[in-house]
Order: C-alpha cells, then structure tokens, then sequence
C-alpha cells in the first residue's frame, strides 16, 4: 500500500511514531526553488495565496524537513524525472533494501 499524507503530518509527534513503527518512509525531497517552481500557479493551495508564497514553501521546508529525514527510510531527489521514472527509483531502493 501507498499512502501519501498531507504535508503537515509529519508536524505531529504522534504521526510520526506512527509512520515510523508502521510504514517504510520514503522522502521524496525537493528544494524550495523546486517546490515554488511547480507549485507558483497553483491557485488551490490556500497556505500559497500570499505576496510571497516562496517565502511560505522555504518556511515550511525548513520546518518540516527534518522530520522527515528523521523518520525516512529512504530519501530521493525528485528533481524533474517522470511519475514513472520516480516509481522505478523507488522500487530500485525498495528490492535493493529487501523491503520488496
């Protein structure tokens, strides 16, 4: 199973023992740059409707980054490869770890 939490989860000391105990994590790491690159457009992120919505992305970056290295199995650069490509990676340190 795949499951995909809502960026704040990680916020909560309780999700993260959860996720910890429960789940093989797996950060999916992109830079704020990159972050405000693919999301500047977005109209439906209302954390984002600001004069500086880059400013929001590099707050919550640096906020929640370290929790999500702190329980992450794995880490991977998302960079621009495909939805296929990134899935491939993940299937890659997944076999190679013996999760799969």
């Amino acid at each position: 199973m795949v499951l995909a939490t809502g960026g704040g989860a990680v916020l909560r000391e309780a999700n993260r023992q959860v996720l910890a105990r429960s789940a093989v994590v797996v950060y999916l790491h992109a830079s704020p740059d990159e972050l405000y690159r693919r999301l500047r457009c977005d109209t439906k992120r209302p954390l984002l409707q600001t004069a500086d919505p880059h400013a929001v992305l590099s707050k919550m970056y640096f906020e929640r980054d370290p929790l999500y290295r702190q329980i992450s199995r794995f880490l991977l650069e998302t960079g621009r490869p495909t939805a296929k490509a990134l899935v491939e990676k993940i299937v890659v340190e997944l076999q190679s770890s013996g999760y799969l």
